[in-house]
C-alpha cells in the first residue's frame, strides 16, 4: 500500500464450534480464536478437544489462518490443575497464539511455553497507555484493550507501547467493565467469569411484592420497556477508517455462541468493509472520519442478526439510545435456510437449517456482499426422491434457476422470513 495509508488489520473472527470455524474462513477471516474445553469464557459453545485444536490449526494454517486459543478465565487455585499439560500441548500442535487475562496464568505460560505468544484478553481491562506497557512487560505481544475506550484513547494506548493492538469492532456487549459481571453468578449460580454466564442482562424483569407472590408488576426505565440491563450490539462499521487510522492490528468479532449465518454473515460484510478501505485513494486518509463506507454494507450488516446497533463508547459515553428496552434482540428479517456441503452431477448438495419447500426463492450468499436471488426448482432427498419439503438436518440435492456464479462448498443460503413457504 501507498505510506500514507494505513495498513489494513486482520479479521478476528469467533469459531465456537468447527463447523463456526469453517464458515468464518471461508467468508474471509484472516485468524479465528476458539477455546478447549477448560479455561475458556464461553463454556457452552461445543468447543473443542484436543484432537479438534488439532484439526482446526491444520485446517486453518493450511489456508493460511492463522488459531489463537482461549485461556482466559480468571483463575482459583484449583483451575491449575492441569494446565501446564494443556499449555504445552497448545505448543506442540502448533496454535499461534493464547489468549490469557489472569496474571497467574500469564506468568506460568511465559515461563512453561517462552515460544507460544500471549494475547492480553479485554478482561484484563486495559484503558491507559501505563497499564498497557505493564502487560507488555509481563510477556503480552498483543493487547485486547477494553471496551469501554473511545478512539483517541486507542490511539493514545497505540503510539506509547510496541505490542500489537486489537479491539473488539462488532457483537453483543455486556453491562459491566470489560465483561467482568457477576451478576449471572449471583443469580444462577454460573460465574461468567469461569465461562459460564446464563446472560441475565437479557431478561425481562419484573417486580414482585412478598405478599402477592404471582403478581407481576412491570418495571418501567423511561417507559420503554422491563429488559433494563440489555445494551445494543456494537457495530463499529461505520467508524471503521478513523479506528484503522489510529493504527489498530486486529478487528474481533465477538459471537462463538451464534449461528453459523451470524459469523458468516458478519464476517463476510467486515471483509468486504476492509478489502474496500484496502482500495481506498491513499491521500483520504488525510481525513479517515470523511470516507463514507459504501451503504450496502450497512444494508447487508442488518439482515446478519442484531439487537441494533451501537457505537459504544468509540466517540461519546454511551446512553439510553444504546439500550434495547422492548425485548431480548431485535426483529430478523432474513433466516439461514441451507448450507451448501458439495457439488454432483444433478445439483448441488446442502444441508438445510430451516423448513424449505421447492418453488422458494433464496439468496445465495456470495463472496464480498454480493448475493444472489435464485429459485428453487427441485429438490431431492438423500435417497434421490424428488420431495416437496425438507426439515433442518436434511440432506438434499438442489436444482436452482437464476444461477449467475460458482456456488461454493461451506457458502450458505437465506431468505427473507417472510418467503418461507411461498412458492
Amino acid at each position: 500500500m501507498n505510506s500514507s495509508a494505513p495498513r489494513i488489520p486482520e479479521l478476528l473472527a469467533p469459531a465456537g464450534s468447527f463447523e463456526k470455524l469453517i464458515t468464518a474462513i471461508h467468508y474471509g477471516a484472516d485468524a479465528v480464536y476458539l477455546s478447549g474445553k477448560k479455561y475458556g469464557l464461553r463454556a457452552k459453545a461445543a468447543n473443542f478437544d484436543e484432537q479438534d485444536i488439532v484439526r482446526a490449526v491444520d485446517y486453518a494454517h493450511r489456508r493460511g489462518v492463522k488459531v489463537y486459543v482461549t485461556v482466559n478465565i480468571i483463575a482459583h487455585h484449583d483451575d491449575f490443575e492441569g494446565l501446564e499439560a494443556y499449555l504445552i500441548k497448545l505448543d506442540e500442535v502448533g496454535v499461534d497464539a493464547i489468549i490469557v487475562s489472569d496474571a497467574g496464568i500469564l506468568q506460568l505460560a511465559r515461563g512453561l511455553v517462552p515460544s507460544l505468544p500471549i494475547h492480553l484478553s479485554t478482561q484484563a481491562n486495559v484503558t491507559n497507555s501505563r497499564s498497557a506497557a505493564f502487560w507488555v512487560e509481563q510477556g503480552a505481544v498483543r493487547l485486547n484493550l477494553a471496551r469501554e475506550l473511545s478512539f483517541a484513547e486507542v490511539g493514545l494506548i497505540r503510539q506509547k507501547v510496541s505490542a500489537e493492538i486489537e479491539v473488539f469492532a462488532h457483537g453483543a456487549l455486556c453491562i459491566s467493565y470489560s465483561g467482568r459481571c457477576m451478576l449471572s453468578s449471583y443469580m444462577t449460580g454460573r460465574d461468567a467469569n469461569q465461562g459460564k454466564c446464563a446472560h441475565p442482562c437479557r431478561y425481562s424483569y419484573a417486580l414482585v411484592e412478598e405478599k402477592r407472590p404471582g403478581e407481576y408488576f412491570p418495571v418501567y426505565e423511561d417507559e420503554r420497556g422491563t429488559y433494563i440491563f440489555n445494551s445494543k450490539d456494537l457495530c463499529l462499521l461505520k467508524s471503521l477508517p478513523e479506528l484503522i487510522a489510529v493504527g489498530v492490528d486486529s478487528l474481533k468479532i465477538e459471537g462463538r455462541m451464534k449461528s453459523i449465518f451470524y459469523v458468516g454473515g458478519v464476517v463476510r460484510v467486515y471483509r468486504a468493509a476492509l478489502d474496500y478501505l484496502r482500495e481506498v485513494d491513499p491521500k483520504l486518509w488525510q481525513t479517515p472520519d470523511k470516507i463514507e463506507m459504501p451503504p450496502a454494507l450497512l444494508e447487508e450488516i442488518e439482515k446478519t442478526g442484531t439487537r441494533g446497533m451501537s457505537l459504544n463508547f468509540a466517540h461519546q459515553q454511551p446512553g439510553p439510545d444504546d439500550m434495547l428496552y422492548h425485548s431480548s434482540r431485535g426483529d430478523q428479517a432474513y433466516e439461514p435456510v441451507a448450507v451448501v456441503k458439495g457439488m454432483t452431477p444433478e445439483g448441488i448438495e446442502v444441508e438445510l437449517r430451516n423448513v424449505c419447500y421447492s418453488g422458494e426463492r433464496v439468496e445465495y450468499m456470495a463472496g464480498g456482499i454480493e448475493v444472489d436471488c435464485l429459485e428453487l426448482t427441485a429438490m431431492h432427498d438423500a435417497e434421490g426422491n424428488r420431495v416437496e419439503r425438507g426439515n433442518p438436518g436434511d440432506r438434499q440435492c438442489w436444482q436452482l434457476k437464476g444461477v449467475r456464479r460458482e456456488i461454493l462448498v461451506n457458502a450458505m443460503f437465506r431468505r427473507k422470513k417472510s418467503a418461507a413457504g411461498s412458492s
